[in-house]
């Protein structure tokens, strides 16, 4: 198991710069990856799919550097550590052009990238995108099924019932990408099992992560867990802590259980707060 941090593509810090900085200090800390989420808007009138409240984004998450663009910017600066999306809304995309642009960033990095997929979740965003909400479900897995068909040898075809691809010739094939589903509710993680995907969800207590592990790994999913803490690593000590936050020694303890339940990787994404020392926080960590 190794650790990773996401990169700092939204609110005041955001910049190639600054992007650039985490990025090369996370690879001289020895951390296994950095990471890149997307988000295409912040909408006027918060709103989540599938549950009565609503969700209300941070200010500054109007201004969402592009997943994709930011991962191939930091391939030509960084020479050894994984770079993951977690994760990049497929439905949002037509698949020939995502396998596409996926398989580039594959090759231009020398095959580090950890592609995390979501169904995507905000009405508004769906809106933006001109595709159907009703699409989640069996249109993203048949989406996952038409990018593998670009993958594969030419000439490449697929016919389903929401994807098209004419008998064509497709290229670049990526050489060494790793594909995970974004997930936590039991049947979007079953689906994810059942695609052959790893999975990669978000930490919100012990409790549910270990019965979404449970239910991934009961529908045969094999492939690498990644866990992701939407809080941080603080100088102190915490009372009162989620899951994987705190001081790096109260992280240090927790990170027992993400390797009982066969955690491969932990990412900390700095969604709302800063990460000035934040790698050095999560370095420290390794030591204990």
């Amino acid at each position: 198991m190794d650790l990773g941090i996401g990169l700092p593509v939204t609110g005041p810090q955001a910049s190639p710069e600054e992007i650039v900085r985490v990025a090369q200090a996370a690879e001289r800390a020895g951390l296994g990856a950095v990471w890149a989420y997307e988000r295409l808007l912040r909408p006027a009138e918060p709103w989540m799919l599938g549950l009565e409240q609503v969700i209300p984004l941070p200010e500054d998450s109007a201004s969402v550097y592009d997943p994709l663009e930011t991962l191939a910017y930091l391939a030509a600066r960084t020479s050894t550590i994984r770079l993951g999306t977690t994760v990049v809304d497929a439905l949002f995309h037509p698949p020939v052009v995502l396998a596409k642009r996926l398989a580039t960033l594959d090759r231009l990095s020398g095959g580090r990238v950890w592609a995390g997929l979501g169904q995507g979740w905000m009405k508004q965003e769906f809106e933006a995108a001109g595709v159907p909400v009703r699409r989640r479900g069996a249109g993203f897995a048949e989406h996952v099924e038409a990018m593998r068909a670009c993958w594969g040898p030419d000439p490449v075809s697929f016919s389903g019932r929401f994807y098209t691809i004419p008998e064509s010739g497709i290229g670049p094939k990526p050489t060494g990408l790793t594909l995970l589903g974004g997930a936590a509710a039991p049947p979007a993680v079953e689906r994810v099992a059942g695609l052959g995907l790893g999975l990669t969800t978000v930490v919100f207590d012990w409790d549910q992560l270990g019965h979404g592990v449970e239910a991934y790994r009961k529908a045969g999913g094999a492939g690498p867990l990644v866990i992701q803490v939407n809080g941080t690593v603080s100088e102190r000590p915490l009372d009162e802590r989620a899951p994987l936050t705190g001081s790096p020694e109260q992280v240090a303890g927790d990170l027992a259980r993400a390797r009982a339940l066969g955690a491969d990787h932990v990412v900390w994404q700095p969604i709302g707060f800063e990460t000035d020392g934040l790698v050095e926080r999560i370095a420290q960590i390794n030591t204990y």
